[in-house]
């Protein structure tokens, strides 16, 4: 389907559908804040390739010209932004600068020009290489700006794109998985393995999640651990090999997990899909609504069985499932390291990058829009990984896109500093900023709950239940701001620090990985039924990937029995156990996950 379709003697066309993207990346981290995906121009301050498109004009006219775009340092600086780009059909360049204007996403009107009927190439031409941002462009022979407000933009939308409003595509599957992260994956797989036809929807191009090469974490946690040592081994299957956080795209092996999963006959990958609707049926999800971030094409899944691996919960919370964001306090589960009153504050987002040091000298633009470096507060570092983190006190859903803005903010306006400005930049001379994510790496948001909350006591005092599972290993790890960093940026930090608390493994019970109030949905991942104290533990992605795995597990009896997940631990966890036993991956691979499995205690806890 094209998302440039024609309407009398208006046109929309939608950044994202451009047929040669050139260097501008397609972005979908916030299209249900802003209601749709769009086109970036990331090129860490050098012009990216442009962008064009063909589009057919049905007649002859002057037409009105506007885009909607953002200018993004808005919330930081007043002035004109970064992000310009220019405009042009058939090489005709409106001489209107796009994206350095506004402190919202609107539609900025460009000018009028007049347009022959016929085939006409749109281009976007990237000025600065500053995340400059287009989510559409539209033309008409009246000068009226299109709506603002997201519920009538969707509409509008639809009207000019012939959207139908229920999806045409329609498929049936025993289990849907959304999300395409470690433990979207390995829940997909467990499931397929058992004879399950799965479908796996992933929002970017590529699978894993943190661990892939656009955001470059990589994996943590222990695997052969806890009451059942088989769980993990599908980890070793499609695992990199290579340890480090912001390393080259290469060490996160994106091909290699994309292999893995094609491999897998009972499982189709929906690739750059999101999740964006939810039908229910009562207390039970009937089926869940994608969209293509790149044609807008929906399609409607139906299934009896759902697995919210999102992160950020977002099946979960359109299906109205429970869920707490924050920290409790120490009062509400009697935790000794939860604070004493009960706040909004989360685990931050990390936008990682590094440098490289070149044969010959180069040069980084003046980047100063409202966060200003000098000697003292200067981070004198060539690579930033974890411990870049923003977003501390903000809303991780609601707040994301201001969040993981704020994180290139900061690299942008340090990196030039250290190039321009400060005293030992000589050092700096050869170097040149190689890598920005421009996908953020979140670690906390909506966590789901289910008929058990695990709390950090329980994994401390070691309180084993008997529906345990797979075992968490990695230390009681909770981020917070940097005090050095609050001293030079206070409410503005950019910078964290980690506490950690160790930890015999811990199996992880059954309980916390089903929803307690929408019948049909599982979790896996971080956002599984756990305090933010337990969650420190529980979030790396070894871990998350063997939860995703008794997910599937668990889903291949709800098949057989016909029963829903709570069924299982009321009735058929002897099954379970059964399952969790022999795993799902291939026995007797070598471990070949002995890296970043985080510091732990070797004897259990003594009560």
């Amino acid at each position: 389907m094209s998302l440039t379709t024609i309407q009398a003697t208006n046109l929309l066309v939608e950044a994202e559908s451009f047929s040669n993207k050139g260097g501008w990346v397609v972005d979908q981290q916030f299209m249900d804040l802003m209601g749709s995906p769009y086109l970036m121009a990331h090129g860490m301050g050098e012009p990216v390739t442009d962008a064009s498109t063909e589009v057919k004009f049905p007649a002859s006219a002057r037409y009105y010209v506007y885009a909607r775009t953002y200018n993004w340092t808005s919330p930081w600086y007043t002035g004109r932004g970064p992000g310009k780009f220019l405009l042009s059909i058939d090489g005709k360049k409106l001489k209107k600068t796009i994206g350095d204007e506004g402190n919202t996403w609107f539609w900025q009107y460009l000018g009028n020009i007049d347009i022959k009927e016929g085939q006409r190439t749109l281009t976007l031409h990237d000025l600065t290489g500053f995340n400059g941002r287009c989510d559409a462009i539209y033309f008409s022979t009246e000068q009226l700006t299109p709506p603002e407000e997201l519920t009538a933009l969707d509409k509008f939308r639809r009207k000019m794109l012939n959207l139908p409003s229920v999806p045409v595509k329609q498929m049936h599957f025993d289990l849907v998985v959304c999300g395409g992260g470690i433990a979207g994956m390995c829940a997909a797989v467990a499931a397929a393995r058992q004879g399950m036809k799965v479908a796996l929807i992933n929002d970017r191009p590529v699978l894993g999640g943190c661990n892939s090469s656009e955001i470059r974490v990589h994996l943590g946690g222990r695997i052969e651990a806890g009451p059942y040592k088989e769980l993990g081994n599908l980890i070793k299957e499609f695992g990199h090999v290579k340890k480090g956080n912001a390393q080259p795209a290469e060490n996160y092996m994106d091909e290699r997990k994309d292999e893995w999963i094609k491999a897998e006959k009972n499982i189709t990958l929906f690739a750059n899909n999101r999740v964006t609707k939810v039908q229910m049926d009562g207390n039970k999800i009937k089926g869940v609504v994608s969209q293509h971030i790149e044609t807008g094409e929906e399609i409607f899944y139906k299934a009896p069985l759902f697995v919210d691996c999102t992160g950020d919960g977002t099946v979960g919370a359109l299906a109205g499932a429970d869920f707490r964001m924050g920290r409790e306090s120490k009062e509400q589960h009697n935790e000794e390291i939860a604070p004493e009153k009960a706040d909004k504050m989360t685990m931050g987002a990390s936008v990682q990058w590094y440098s490289e040091e070149k044969a010959h000298a180069s040069q980084f633009p003046l980047f100063e829009y409202g966060v200003n470096f000098n000697e003292e507060s200067k981070q004198n570092v060539t690579m930033g990984e974890w411990t870049w983190e923003t977003g501390m006190n903000f809303d991780q859903i609601k707040d994301f896109e201001y969040i993981r803005d704020y994180g290139m903010l900061v690299i942008y306006s340090n990196w030039s500093y250290l190039k321009n400005k400060a005293k030992n930049k000589a050092e700096y001379k050869k170097r040149k900023l190689e890598w920005v994510a421009y996908v953020a790496g979140k670690r906390e948001s909506r966590r789901l709950l289910g008929d058990y909350i695990l709390t950090g006591n329980d994994i401390i005092d070691y309180n084993v239940f008997e529906d345990a599972t797979a075992a968490t290993t990695w230390s009681i790890d909770l981020h917070y701001p940097d005090p050095e960093n609050t001293t030079y940026f206070p409410g503005r930090e950019f910078k964290s620090i980690a506490k950690h608390v160790r930890i015999y493994e811990y199996p992880v019970p059954y309980r916390c990985l089903y929803s307690r109030n929408i019948d049909n949905l599982f979790m896996a991942g971080r956002n599984i039924s756990v305090t933010h104290t337990a969650l420190g533990t529980t979030r790396v992605m070894r871990t998350t990937g063997m939860l995703g795995e008794v997910v599937g597990l668990a889903a291949s009896i709800c098949q057989k029995h016909k029963v829903l997940p709570r069924r299982v631990y009321q009735k058929y966890l002897p099954d379970l156990k059964e399952l969790m036993k022999k795993g799902a991956g291939k026995q007797g691979l070598e471990n070949n996950q002995l890296f970043n499995m985080g510091g732990h205690l070797k004897k259990r806890p003594v009560k």
